[in-house]
């Protein structure tokens, strides 16, 4: 299988190919589509930072792996479910390994922009705090992902297969010289996880549908293929969660110190209006009401 995932340059490239578009249709008068391309290239923005970041390091990989095998040895020692065991039971069914590498390679970004668009589109009022949320929790997953982790697929020595390579399905290049490439090492946390959660919680709370709750299998589906794949630990998952209620967090006290602010400023508007219409009362006015 060809790589269905876009590298960091070819998502910059088209980022900067949409706000050019969104610039063009600007000039000629055409808002929405203006907005919807440049949503479109923030998108793709944010994807190409977080391909790039797997690139980059601030610290070294050489205990990427080490960092992993730890990790592994805690979620053991504290009694969660060992994700080789999950793995070792799905891959005597091939077609199920099929579809568990396509749904990670393809699913994750798609979900994503699906959801964007819809809400872009059918309730426009919603879209920042679905935008916003997006943004701020990428940013910080993004940040931790500088400290380089193996994801368990590099670990066979922990019992787990690169199920991906041995179907000839990875989205990951090989070993360079020998040497494994930074980019895989971006497993801690998992923007997987992140991004099918936010995605849910978006059309659970947006759409009045009956039906909306069937989106909750997208982040159940996620987070079994992204175990069965050995891609990410539970941790990663946890992590990412944890990042998510902080951007959560962060939008709901900006949204009400925008409240309280709104509030005191209508209530000085109000007391202002009040004073220029408020007539002044004179010692003469005083002296009509006495007698």
């Amino acid at each position: 299988m060809q790589n269905l995932t876009l590298t960091w340059q070819s998502a910059g490239g088209t980022a900067v190919a949409l706000y050019g578009g969104a610039y063009v249709a600007a000039r000629v008068r055409k808002p929405l589509l203006s907005a919807l391309l440049r949503e479109a290239g923030t998108l793709l923005a944010l994807f190409a930072l977080w391909q790039l970041v797997g690139h980059l390091s601030v610290m070294s990989t050489d205990h990427a792996l080490d960092r992993a095998s730890w990790i592994h040895r805690t979620e053991l020692a504290i009694g969660l479910p060992d994700e080789a065991s999950w793995q070792a039971a799905v891959r005597p069914y091939p077609v199920l390994v099929r579809l568990a590498n396509y749904y990670y390679a393809a699913m994750h970004f798609a979900v994503m922009l699906a959801v964007l668009l819809w809400v872009f589109l059918r309730h426009r009022e919603r879209y920042a705090w679905v935008r916003n949320t997006v943004v701020i929790t990428t940013a910080v997953c993004l940040l931790v992902q500088f400290i380089p982790v193996a994801p368990p697929r590099m670990l066979p020595q922990n019992g787990f297969v690169d199920v991906a390579a041995e179907y000839g399905q990875s989205v990951y290049g090989g070993a360079v010289g020998g040497v494994v490439v930074a980019d895989q090492l971006s497993a801690m946390p998992s923007v997987h996880v992140a991004w099918c959660v936010l995605a849910a919680v978006a059309v659970i709370r947006v759409s009045p549908s009956p039906f909306r709750w069937v989106m909750v299998l997208h982040p159940v589906l996620t987070v079994a293929v992204v175990v069965v794949t050995a891609n990410h630990f539970w941790a990663d998952g946890i992590v990412a969660l944890t990042i998510l209620l902080f951007a959560y967090a962060v939008l709901a006290l900006a949204a009400r110190r925008r409240g309280r602010t709104s509030s005191v400023d209508t209530d000085v508007a109000t007391d202002a209006d009040a004073g220029a219409v408020r007539p002044r009362r004179t010692s003469s006015d005083h002296s009509k009401q006495v007698t």
